[in-house]
């Protein structure tokens, strides 16, 4: 297994542009450039906010290439390979550790609703096709899944590469609970925004946020203040991000983001792919308020 150590910081998961329906994938190398040149820790391809469920797995494999190939590198590359298709998982894992991606992070299947004991033979499955350092994607919220510690312990004895969470819930009880079982090694990223500082504080060893997308350095400030112990500094920009954390979550992920990023001029075309729609009117001057506060864009 590769070394864990660099995995941690603030790894955005870059949102998907799309131009007339296609995958926009010149607007994506620029995005993840422009995420490593301003702060960025690493990257996280076909997270929640890249929209993959509206992408092919072809579409997926390629977010993956041209993500690689333009870190060079610099930073990590996490690719999110997880589906509710067992076969389709297997595909996109097998795809990307071939690729070079440095982690994988695989959400837990969802829709299905499997139970715990089925969760463990899933993370096995997957586990013994590669030796990439793996992480469960744990968003309940949205899976419709919950996994419970003595599940993920059962997969940590079965998958020894199984290194960490990204944990996208409001239960900071269940990061000191792993921080306990498996100790300061084990690798935790928020996945919620707001809870940011406080799981970091608890021992959290990084974030993956969609708010990195709109301000990669502040977002990677929290975390080295935090690092380094400075909590006052920590906790003022806790507070400065706080309604930019807030913004993200005024409609559905990455609805608000996508808005945002146009309006900084980071992205030519707010499009969203059939269920996922732009952003309102209404939500739109309620995102520019925002935007002007945090100094992000000027009215």
């Amino acid at each position: 297994m590769e070394n864990t150590t660099i995995l941690k910081g603030s790894i955005t998961p870059i949102i998907t542009p799309f131009r007339y329906g296609a995958v926009d994938y010149d607007a994506y190398a620029r995005l993840v450039d422009w995420q490593i040149n301003n702060g960025g820790h690493g990257v996280l391809v076909n997270g929640t906010t890249a929209e993959p469920n509206t992408l092919t797995a072809q579409e997926r494999n390629c977010l993956v290439d041209v993500a690689i190939d333009v870190a060079a590198k610099r930073v990590p590359v996490v690719a999110a390979t997880g589906s509710q298709s067992h076969a389709e998982t297997i595909a996109l894992t097998t795809y990307a550790d071939k690729a070079g991606a440095d982690a994988l992070l695989i959400v837990t299947p969802y829709y299905i609703r499997p139970p715990q004991r089925g969760l463990v033979e899933y993370y096995a499955d997957i586990g013994s096709r590669t030796q990439k350092p793996l992480m469960i994607y744990h968003i309940p919220g949205r899976a419709a899944v919950n996994a419970e510690l003595a599940t993920v312990k059962a997969i940590k004895e079965r998958v020894p590469h199984l290194v960490g969470m990204k944990h996208a819930v409001n239960d900071m009880g269940f990061v000191t609970q792993m921080l306990d079982a498996f100790g300061p090694k084990w690798r935790v990223f928020v996945g919620l925004e707001e809870l940011s500082f406080p799981m970091l504080a608890v021992g959290a060893c990084g974030l993956m946020n969609a708010v990195g997308n709109l301000a990669p350095r502040k977002v990677a400030d929290l975390y080295e203040a935090t690092e380094r112990g400075d909590m006052a500094e920590s906790r003022k920009l806790h507070f400065e991000l706080f309604e930019l954390n807030q913004s993200v979550f005024f409609d559905t992920n990455p609805i608000p983001i996508k808005y945002m990023m146009k309006r900084m001029g980071l992205i030519e075309n707010n499009e969203h792919r059939l269920p996922m729609v732009p952003a309102t009117a209404e939500l739109e001057k309620r995102l520019d308020r925002v935007l002007t506060q945090a100094g992000l864009i000027s009215m």
